[in-house]
């Protein structure tokens, strides 16, 4: 077995360009999921008809492969008229995916915060929705930070195959080398370390803000 890592060395301003765009696409697939969660919740909570499409969603989405999300948007939509490229249809399926794990999220969230608030609010004159934004919404944020956290890792991950519809992140980096250079073992390995260091990098930012949270919250209730 001849493994030689110094093939990698030649080829890692690609591998961490690659590792750039899976960044890209798990900023901007959890921020397309956070309004899709966000959304789904409202409409999950709310006494209206409304609520059966976000019961819908989260239970389609739910309960089939974010790989076959991606190849319905990529592959599927260009039947109906609509052509999307691969980081669109990446951003989309990454998003809609999240979407309707963090529409639990928020609803527990928003659940969690005691109903005296609200009531206490109305009574003072506050409409629903600035009861939600000023009240509601900024404790339950701050209540599904550990969770958003996790599901922002879990994306971060999944990005992973959006290669299978031609993004060039960094698994498909790792494919596309590995096959020149018959290196599977060195550039896979090294893609594992790049996924396990941003996953390792993005965990301490949520514990540090986990910590000051907890430490505004201690402090206020002196």
């Amino acid at each position: 077995m001849n493994l030689d890592f110094s093939i990698i060395l030649k080829y890692l301003p690609f591998l961490l360009q690659g590792a750039g765009l899976t960044i890209e696409l798990a900023v901007l697939g959890i921020a397309f999921g956070i309004l899709m969660g966000l959304l789904a919740a409202l409409l999950k909570i709310s006494h209206t008809p409304l609520r059966y499409i976000a019961h819908f969603y989260i239970w389609l989405i739910r309960g089939t492969p974010l790989l076959v999300q991606l190849f319905l948007i990529y592959f599927g939509l260009p039947q109906l008229g609509i052509t999307l490229d691969a980081f669109t249809s990446s951003v989309l399926g990454l998003g809609i995916n999240s979407g309707a794990y963090l529409a639990e999220v928020f609803r527990g969230g928003i659940e969690a915060v005691p109903k005296g608030q609200t009531e206490a609010s109305l009574s003072l004159g506050m409409g629903k929705f600035l009861t939600m934004r000023r009240i509601i919404f900024p404790q339950a944020l701050r209540i599904s930070i550990p969770s958003l956290g996790n599901q922002f890792i879990i994306t971060l991950k999944d990005s992973s195959l959006c290669s299978v519809i031609t993004m060039s992140e960094l698994l498909q980096t790792s494919q596309r080398f590995a096959s020149v250079t018959f290196g599977s073992l060195e550039f896979y390995t090294t893609a594992a370390a790049l996924y396990l260091l941003m996953t390792t990098v993005i965990s301490a930012l949520l514990r540090s803000l986990e910590w000051r949270l907890s430490k505004e919250n201690r402090t206020r209730g002196c």
